[in-house]
């Protein structure tokens, strides 16, 4: 069950934002905000990229590209085990199958 959003502060590169968020998803916005600090900093770090919005949005490519990096290996994983669970499920299935038989 959600709650009501209440307000709450992150803090991202030294400068605080007060987000509203319900309680029961409080923990995740703060991993959240935890590793968006750590990506700009790795950004900023670089001393490559210079203002608070090139910061962000060179992080945010950076995200998104480990986030579209992970849904292609779980795409390439599901589509490697579907047919080695479907083997298993029809073995499974035939030997139910097979000790029904004896059993009647």
């Amino acid at each position: 069950m959600k709650t009501t959003p209440q307000p709450m502060t992150i803090q991202i590169l030294d400068k605080e934002y007060r987000v509203a968020c319900s309680e029961d998803e409080q923990d995740a916005l703060l991993a959240s905000a935890r590793y968006l600090n750590q990506k700009m900093k790795e950004v900023r770090d670089t001393g490559r990229v210079i203002g608070m919005d090139r910061i962000a949005i060179m992080a945010a490519l950076n995200i998104a590209h480990e986030l579209l990096e992970c849904q292609r290996q779980v795409r390439h994983y599901e589509q490697r085990m579907t047919p080695q669970l479907q083997a298993v499920q029809e073995r499974v299935q035939a030997i139910l199958d097979k000790s029904r038989q004896l059993e009647l």
